[in-house]
């Protein structure tokens, strides 16, 4: 009887801890893991462990709305976990195929006030990502988001301010304590050799993210409607995954696709139409004051105009032109207290649409046409039906969305174009454009958040400081260290149209302003700064300057089988290989900040089997990017993976390209 009594207590105690939710999940290779708990508030807790050291502490997480506070008075209803493991191929991209592994942990929490919600993880081998589940809620008014993070040790974090108009500020390094309010993404580094990539993936109908530091940690701000509130929500609803690379190697955030991975597979059907393409345009002129985007004696969007850079395209392998200010409402433009009232279906009287189409098509090229707004999104978004299908009767595929001002007019009035109402009016146009075969860039947008996996037609975006403001920025324009700071930052994010490719650093209209770098350098952009529609911004006369070194801009390629971060360090310098798609070449580039240094290209981390030919393009030995920046030596060397590894010298300002074949 008792022997009884006591194998049914062992019996119980085991089912009892059987019973017990989960609590913790570990990366596929059991590098990274993250436990949680609920404290005795009922507030949801989580710690993150990185090769066995804790690198956030019990950090707390909820949301709070108007009428339910659900940031604490939980307790775990149940857990449920999940392996992941699969392989996907993409349109295009940085790699053409992506592994996606994961262990998953769902959590679902009970409220006091009967108010169920998840909370997701999922631990992949390079990093970690949550987000919020909530199946049913009453209250439809998000007033703020509580995820936090309290970091064991205290890590230097490049960022910009939160204020920044369209992202286009300078990435700066600060201690985490003394960030204010900045916009996401971050990056982070510590003493130890460890980095970090914090961002948001799979942004859809919620505002973008912001950081902010108080009390002993990182807390989320969202981007607000002007009414004040955060987010307005129906339910079943999901929020987008906060995620966090986690690397002690530097090629570690380069090369992760764990952004990707966390977006739905593509929508579209037949994605046939979707061609990453090199392209021209006009747009340089412009910023240089030969051209103007209105009517008039210097107009840039002419018939005769447009007929020329078409026939430099076609002569030299881009695939398309870019025409900015083809279409009525520039002559606007400027005006005191006037927003510009554009037509995206009228031309201006000196630009024959249909004869600029059917010339390009004659000639293997496509129209890249421009959607100005001035901010004035709803008055766009009333237009985009008959707006697409416009490009799709003339055989357009790919247009450059523009949203120049502070604030944007959006169907529900004035708001941040980071809010939910600039989210929702960003989802709109890719998905209209999706129904007529057009591809996006997208100019003045939200920041990236992988939604180029769901949707391919979304090729590039702008959030970043590019090549414009060398034209004109007050400041000077951006310091060389800039385009070393992005791969790290920015880029990680998904493709920008930075637009490299200067080729003449002479700038009478700015004198004191100019591109801070050598020709070397605007070739390694080519290869450093990803972008599958891919601007060479440079007028067609100052190519012909320098046609050796144009070669490499005419033979690079905008889609890769697989991309490396090859050596590099955040603000100092950046050296990348990625391999052509269905193809063995290789294309290197590199490019420093204002201190010249030597770099080791080690031909075995990335080059297979057999014997290639090397061209290599570099900085003579005189050059610099503010007394001799064309001064170019082209060499040419046989390699293969066994050849000695090759010493390049990169001048202030510098950089290199390397074209690798077969």
């Amino acid at each position: 009887m008792k022997t009884s009594q006591f194998l049914l207590g062992i019996f119980l105690c085991f089912s009892l801890v059987a019973c017990q939710p989960q609590t913790s999940v570990s990366s596929p290779d059991g590098n990274i893991s993250v436990e949680c708990t609920i404290d005795s508030i009922g507030t949801p807790m989580y710690r993150v462990i990185c090769n066995g050291k804790e690198v956030i502490t019990p950090s707390s997480l909820g949301l709070q709305f108007a009428h339910t506070d659900l940031t604490s008075g939980f307790m775990i209803k149940s857990s449920k976990c999940n392996e992941y493991n699969d392989t996907w191929e993409t349109t295009w991209g940085e790699d053409h195929y992506i592994v996606n592994h994961y262990n998953e942990l769902l959590f679902t929490l009970q409220h006091t006030s009967g108010t169920e919600m998840g909370i997701c993880f999922r631990i992949f081998n390079d990093g970690w990502a949550m987000r919020y589940v909530l199946p049913e809620l009453a209250d439809t008014v998000l007033v703020k988001e509580c995820t936090s993070y309290r970091f064991a040790q205290p890590p230097t974090v490049w960022s910009i301010p939160w204020e920044t108009e369209y992202y286009e500020a300078l990435w700066q390094p600060q201690r985490i304590s003394e960030i204010d309010t900045v916009c996401s993404p971050i990056t982070l580094e510590w003493e130890d050799g460890l980095y970090a990539w914090m961002h948001e993936a799979a942004l859809h109908d919620y505002p973008a993210q912001n950081y902010y530091y108080a009390n002993g940690q990182l807390n989320t701000y969202l981007t607000p409607w002007q009414s004040g509130d955060a987010a307005y929500i129906q339910t079943p609803f999901a929020t987008p995954w906060r995620m966090m690379v986690l690397t002690s190697k530097l090629s570690g955030l380069v090369e992760s696709r764990m952004l990707l991975n966390l977006n739905e597979p593509c929508k579209i059907e037949d994605t046939s139409w979707i061609k990453p393409m090199k392209f021209i345009g006009i747009w340089w002129g412009m910023h240089l004051k030969t051209m103007t985007w209105h009517q008039g004696p210097l107009h840039g969007a002419t018939t005769e105009n447009m007929k020329r850079y078409i026939d430099f395209a076609a002569d030299n392998g881009f695939g398309g032109v870019l025409a900015e200010g083809w279409n009525i409402g520039w002559e606007d433009w400027g005006k005191e207290d006037v927003v510009a009232q554009f037509s995206f279906t009228e031309p201006y009287s000196d630009y024959d649409i249909k004869y600029l189409t059917d010339y390009a098509h004659q000639r293997g090229v496509q129209i890249i046409f421009h959607h100005e707004t001035q901010g004035n999104a709803a008055s766009y978004q009333r237009q985009l039906d008959t707006a697409f299908a416009y490009m799709q009767q003339h055989g357009m595929h790919a247009v450059k969305t523009g949203y120049v001002a502070p604030t944007i007019q959006t169907i529900d009035g004035v708001q941040y174009n980071r809010s939910q109402s600039g989210v929702r009016h960003y989802r709109k146009v890719i998905e209209t454009a999706a129904k007529y075969q057009v591809s996006i860039d997208n100019h003045e947008p939200v920041m990236p958040t992988g939604l180029q996996r769901t949707y391919p037609n979304l090729m590039t975006q702008e959030g970043i400081r590019g090549q414009e403001w060398n034209a004109w920025s007050v400041d000077g324009g951006s310091p060389a260290e800039h385009v070393t700071v992005l791969p790290f930052t920015r880029m990680l994010a998904g493709p920008a149209d930075y637009t490299p490719g200067v080729f003449n650093f002479d700038n009478p209209v700015h004198p004191n302003t100019r591109v801070h770098a050598t020709l070397a350098n605007q070739l390694g952009l080519f290869v450093v700064l990803y972008s599958p529609l891919q601007m060479a911004c440079d007028l067609p006369e100052n190519y012909m300057l320098h046609p050796d070194e144009f070669e490499f801009i005419r033979r690079v390629p905008c889609d890769w089988e697989k991309s490396l971060l090859l050596d590099g360090k955040i603000g100092d310098y950046v050296v990348m290989a990625r391999q052509e798609r269905n193809t063995h070449n290789w294309y290197v580039g590199a490019v420093t900040d204002e201190q010249p240094r030597i770099v080791t290209i080690h031909w075995n981390e990335f080059l297979e089997e057999g014997d290639y030919q090397a061209i290599i393009y570099r900085d003579s030995a005189n050059a610099d990017w503010q007394s001799n920046p064309y001064a170019t030596n082209i060499d040419t060397l046989l390699v293969n993976k066994k050849s000695q590894p090759l010493s390049i010298h990169m001048a202030a300002g510098g950089g290199f390209a390397i074209r690798v074949e077969e």
